[in-house]
Order: C-alpha cells, then sequence, then structure tokens
C-alpha cells in the first residue's frame, strides 16, 4: 500500500483489525522485517508497518531531517485513522522517533503501551581517541574539500568518507547521510521520564550498536519497564530469536495466537 505523506510517495502494510499497534523499524532497515510481527499481531490489533522516508520503498526526503522531522511525519502519517490510543513498537531509529513524541505537548492519542527493541536514544560518550580521530578526519575533510586538491584528486575526498564512515553511513545516499549525522547526535534521554505508558524492552545481550547498559538506565528512567534480555544475541535480536520475540511480546499485549 502507498499513500502522500508531506508531499512524499510511503509504503506501508496494513493487517487485522482493532486497537491500533504501529511499527517503527531501524536504520537501514524497511517495513518487511515485521512481517511475523504484523501477521501475528494481526490476531488482535489492527497493525501498520511503515518504511520511513528514505528507507524501503518509500521515497526520500528532500533535504536532511531531524528527528523531529520523523516525529512530525508519523503524526501526519497516522491523521488518517483517527485513533484515541496506539500502540508503538520501535526497533533502533525507530526508539528514537517514538522518546521523540513525549516531547510533544498535545499528542491526538494516548499510547497505550510501548515496546522498545535493541532501541537508539542515548547519544554515547566518547573516548579521547575517539574524539582525536573525529577532528582529524575533519581536519582531512576539509583540506581534501578545497577546489586546488578537488582538481588533482577527484575521489579521495569520498575515499576518506568510506574509510571512517561507518556501514550505515557508507550505505547512505547524500541527504540521508546528512539525515544520518542529525539523528545519532541528538541524545533523547531527557524524555525517558515523561513516559507513563507501560514499557517493554527487549535487548540482545550481546548487543555493540545500542549496548545493554542502555536498555538497563532506561528500565530505571523509564517509570514502569521491564526489561528482558535475549542470551547471545545482537543488535536485531528480534531476528535472531524470532519465537521468543513473538512470545515475548504477545505476553505483553494480550495475544493468545502466535503464528
Amino acid at each position: 500500500m502507498n499513500k502522500t505523506v508531506m508531499g512524499l510517495n510511503i509504503a506501508y502494510t496494513e493487517l487485522g483489525e482493532g486497537d491500533l499497534v504501529v511499527l517503527l523499524h531501524g536504520w537501514g532497515s524497511n517495513r518487511t522485517l515485521y512481517q511475523p510481527v504484523a501477521q501475528m499481531l494481526s490476531a488482535k490489533y489492527r497493525v501498520v508497518a511503515l518504511d520511513f522516508p528514505g528507507f524501503g520503498e518509500s521515497e526520500e526526503p528532500k533535504e536532511a531531517w531531524d528527528v523531529g522531522n520523523y516525529t512530525e511525519f508519523l503524526l501526519e502519517f497516522l491523521k488518517d485513522y483517527h485513533a484515541q490510543k496506539v500502540v508503538l513498537m520501535g526497533h533502533s531509529f525507530g526508539g528514537r522517533v517514538i522518546f521523540k513524541l513525549f516531547e510533544q505537548e498535545n499528542l491526538p492519542f494516548t499510547i497505550d503501551k510501548i515496546i522498545l527493541v535493541d532501541s537508539a536514544g542515548i547519544k554515547p560518550k566518547k573516548t579521547l581517541m575517539q574524539n582525536l580521530r573525529i577532528y582529524t578526519y575533519k581536519l582531512c575533510k576539509h583540506t581534501l574539500g578545497l577546489a586546488p586538491i578537488q582538481k588533482l584528486f577527484p575521489d579521495a575526498l569520498e575515499t576518506l568518507r568510506r574509510k571512517n564512515g561507518s556501514a550505515d553511513y557508507n550505505a547512505a545516499s547524500g541527504v540521508m547521510r546528512q539525515t544520518l549525522v542529525k539523528v545519532v547526535n541528538e541524545d533523547l534521554s531527557h524524555n525517558f521520564k515523561k513516559i507513563q505508558s507501560p514499557t517493554l524492552l527487549i535487548w540482545g545481550e550481546l548487543d555493540d550498536a545500542t549496548p545493554l547498559s542502555d536498555a538497563k538506565r532506561m528500565e530505571k528512567e523509564i517509570k514502569d519497564a521491564g526489561l528482558v534480555v535475549f542470551d547471545g544475541c545482537g543488535h536485531y535480536s528480534f531476528l535472531e530469536q524470532p519465537q521468543l520475540f513473538l512470545r515475548v511480546i504477545a505476553s505483553f499485549l494480550g495475544v493468545n495466537e502466535i503464528l
């Protein structure tokens, strides 16, 4: 299914009937990873899984977005549902968008429950060596960006970016690279204590993108939060232990059927 939101062509999937559950994917991912989850939850809920702008089959934003822009987009996307209450589930970047919602003074719906899966939202503190590498990279980037240098070495700047950039950064287009920089540099931990909704945290024990220490902090600061740790799993715990994941969220949301 497709519809236009904020002038962008957006792809989404919708299954089932009942109260609304919205599934928000992580950075570099798309709605298709949630297909087994959507199928299971559709036994009780109306389930919507969408591709954020710039991911999957959805159109890229025209300019670089920050987390606030994605939150604005989500609220605009959900207007057509006229929902009074919503269950939100977010993996990684999807969790960032959920946290950002709590900066809104008057949401058009009640957030009934939240499921955060290996969620982002805490900006990691950089070590001295990391700060030194960043400074060196910026200095080199400035030098290689000078017109005479670019003329002599036209591929040097892109080579530098690819050598120093993360896999997500290197895989992204120009506008999405700029978006990624904006997104990862925003800390959303100040919103944790604003959350009153029952919140389930599901985490991979070995997650090195959003470490387990982040989950423990969220569990401590979110009023009504509980943490389930998947042993031996990394950042995509819901893909590494799919049946366990389905059982855990089915219990949390009161769904009796697990496909």
